[in-house]
C-alpha cells in the first residue's frame, strides 16, 4: 500500500548499502520486499543456518546473539531501525549471528537473488564510478586505496534537473560534488551588480565545491545544472 511503502522508504534511507541506489532502482527494492510481522522471542535468523533473506527493521528491538567461547552472548541490539542479514546473502556464508525480537515488531525481507542482483550489482557499479571520480582529485592523491574506498562508500547522488541551482554564491559551503553525468554551469555576482557572469562550465568526471569546505570561506560562485545532472555529494 502507498502507506507501506512510504514507511519502508523512511526506514531504509538512512541504510548505507541502499544509499548508493537512484529513486528509480530504490522503487525497485521496494517493490520487491515483503512484510514480515514478529512475535516476542522469536528469532528471525539463526546462527549458522543459510542466507535466505535480508532485512530491514520496520518497528520492534531485536538482540544481536553470537557464541563466544560457545556460550551465546548478547552483543548488541537493534531498536525500531537498522538492518542485518545481508553478510550471509553477499558472501554465501552462513549466519553470523542469531537476531531475537525481545518485543512485537515488523521487519521487511528481501531474498537472496533480489538483493545480489540489484542491489550488490549497483552497489559496485556506483562504488567503481565513484572511484574513478575519486582518482581525478589532486588533494585525494595522498590517499591509500583503502581510504579512498572508504570515501566513495559515503557519497551520496543527488539528481538536479535542468536550471536548478546547485550551490548559491555566499552560502556556507559544507558539501563539495562530483559530476557523475550531465553538466553545470558556474557563475558571479560582482558587488554592486544584479547580473551573474558565467566563468566556468564543467562535464562529466568534473568536480566543484572543495574551495569552501578546504578554506571555511563562503561559496565563491553560484552553480546552475544545464541539463538533467547527477552529482555524487561528499
Amino acid at each position: 500500500t502507498p502507506e507501506q511503502r512510504e514507511r519502508l522508504q523512511q526506514a531504509t534511507k538512512h541504510i548505507l548499502l541502499f544509499r548508493c541506489l537512484d529513486d528509480d532502482q530504490m522503487i525497485d527494492v521496494i517493490d520487491a520486499m515483503f512484510e514480515r510481522k514478529v512475535a516476542v522471542g522469536e528469532k528471525v535468523i539463526e546462527m549458522g543456518d543459510d542466507g535466505d533473506n535480508f532485512y530491514v527493521i520496520e518497528s520492534g528491538i531485536y538482540d544481536i546473539i553470537v557464541s563466544i567461547n560457545g556460550t551465546a552472548t548478547k552483543v548488541g541490539q537493534y531498536d525500531n531501525k537498522g538492518s542485518f542479514g545481508e553478510l550471509a546473502l553477499m558472501y554465501n556464508t552462513p549466519r553470523a549471528a542469531t537476531i531475537t525480537a525481545t518485543a512485537e515488531g515488523t521487519v521487511w525481507a528481501m531474498d537472496r537473488e533480489t538483493f545480489r542482483g540489484i542491489v550488490l550489482k549497483k552497489a559496485f557499479q556506483k562504488r567503481v564510478i565513484y572511484e574513478n571520480l575519486l582518482e581525478n582529485v589532486p588533494m585525494l592523491k595522498e590517499l591509500s586505496p583503502y581510504e579512498r574506498m572508504n570515501i566513495a562508500d559515503a557519497l551520496v547522488t543527488k539528481i538536479f534537473e535542468k536550471g536548478d541551482r546547485i550551490i548559491n554564491q555566499g552560502d556556507e559551503g559544507r558539501e563539495m560534488y562530483f559530476i557523475e553525468e550531465g553538466s553545470v554551469r558556474c557563475t558571479i555576482r560582482k558587488s554592486g551588480q544584479s547580473e551573474e557572469v558565467e566563468v566556468a562550465a564543467l562535464n562529466k568526471g568534473q568536480y566543484f565545491g572543495e574551495l569552501a569546505l578546504l578554506t571555511s570561506h563562503p561559496r565563491a560562485a553560484s552553480v546552475y545544472a544545464t541539463e538533467r545532472t547527477k552529482l555524487a555529494v561528499l
